[in-house]
């Protein structure tokens, strides 16, 4: 896929206050020309980039289920991450130094509107499939109630129309992890916190994953051992792999980010604010999903009046990253009535 980047001419005001001029948008599509393929819109997921061939590798590719040689596929990255898009490591224009904490909080209201700039920007009138788990499920969601008559079909996989408590509670552990980090608070440049992101990074996984998941993969090798080190020495690698790639002030917003989730918010309620979802749409959960367990998303499937149907894993949330085989088998059908 090929990386681009669009710069909003205007001032980008957000939906919780502040403003910003310059906006910038990262994304990538399908290379070459659009032509009469169909449009597949991507949205990622919370440390991920624009590039699904990257972090989505056994489902997008040339050939592949979603093959971005036959589809012109596009993904966004979204408002306040750290790759590509404006974020809180950004260079404010005012002061010439990243924005850090003064950047504006960032809502999945706000990112579905900058997908939309891009739609704008790529003048593309309709979007054949739009689907993305767990934030960009939050984004997906958004998308089609804010622009009902853009979007022909959506799968809604792992991910929620409104932030549960439960949820809320993890994300809120792993601020509370980025801020014990004194280099964090202080704003000491864009590399502040990166010691308390991988705490934060070690709470996230065990969201994400499953006790079987873990027991499955993380059993120590002998049968005498006194002090376990393996689980540990995994949840401090993830912590350091992330800090290699990401930062604390883009995670900590990011966070904040899905907190926001509400699709029913000053729209009379989740209900109606499905009411406004015209298009076809698939809803997908995961039987050891911690975050978003089935019976959570089923309410949802209902009031779009589809069933929910659910893909079997041993490693929880996760699973929509690492089920290719079952979520090639829902994608298909879609695909073949695109």
């Amino acid at each position: 896929m090929t990386g681009h980047l669009y710069k909003y001419p205007g001032r980008f005001t957000f939906e919780a206050g502040g403003a910003i001029d310059g906006l910038t948008l990262a994304y990538h599509t399908s290379e070459g020309e659009r032509g009469d393929r169909k449009v597949i819109w991507i949205c990622h997921a919370l440390t991920a980039n624009s590039d699904p061939e990257d972090w989505w590798d056994g489902l997008v590719g040339p050939g592949k289920t979603i093959d971005t040689g036959k589809y012109y596929v596009i993904c966004v990255n979204m408002i306040g991450s750290c790759y590509g898009s404006s974020g809180p490591t950004s260079i404010n224009p005012s002061t010439g130094k990243p924005y850090l904490l003064d950047f504006p909080k960032v809502t999945v209201r706000d990112m579905a509107r900058g997908l939309e700039l891009v739609r704008e920007e790529l003048r593309i009138g309709t979007i054949d499939f739009i689907l993305g788990s767990s934030i960009g499920g939050f984004q997906a969601l958004e998308y089609c109630v804010m622009y009902p008559d853009r979007v022909k079909k959506a799968m809604f996989m792992a991910t929620g129309a409104r932030v549960s408590p439960w949820l809320t509670a993890f994300e809120e552990s792993q601020r509370m992890a980025v801020e014990t980090d004194p280099t964090f608070l202080e704003a000491a440049g864009i590399d502040g916190g990166k010691e308390g992101m991988k705490c934060a990074r070690s709470v996230a996984l065990l969201s994400y994953r499953t006790g079987k998941g873990y027991n499955l993969t993380q059993e120590e090798p002998g049968p005498d051992t006194v002090f376990p080190s393996r689980a540990c020495s995994y949840q401090r690698y993830q912590g350091m792999k992330l800090a290699r790639r990401f930062d604390a002030y883009s995670y900590w917003y990011l966070a904040h980010s899905v907190d926001s989730q509400n699709i029913g918010r000053g729209r009379g309620g989740v209900e109606a604010a499905l009411g406004r979802i015209k298009a076809s749409a698939t809803v997908v959960a995961i039987d050891s999903d911690l975050i978003f367990p089935p019976d959570e998303m089923a309410p949802m499937a209902e009031a779009l009046g589809v069933p929910l149907l659910t893909i079997s894993s041993s490693f929880g949330h996760d699973g929509f990253l690492l089920e290719s085989d079952q979520i090639t088998a829902i994608l298909n059908p879609i695909l073949n009535e695109l």
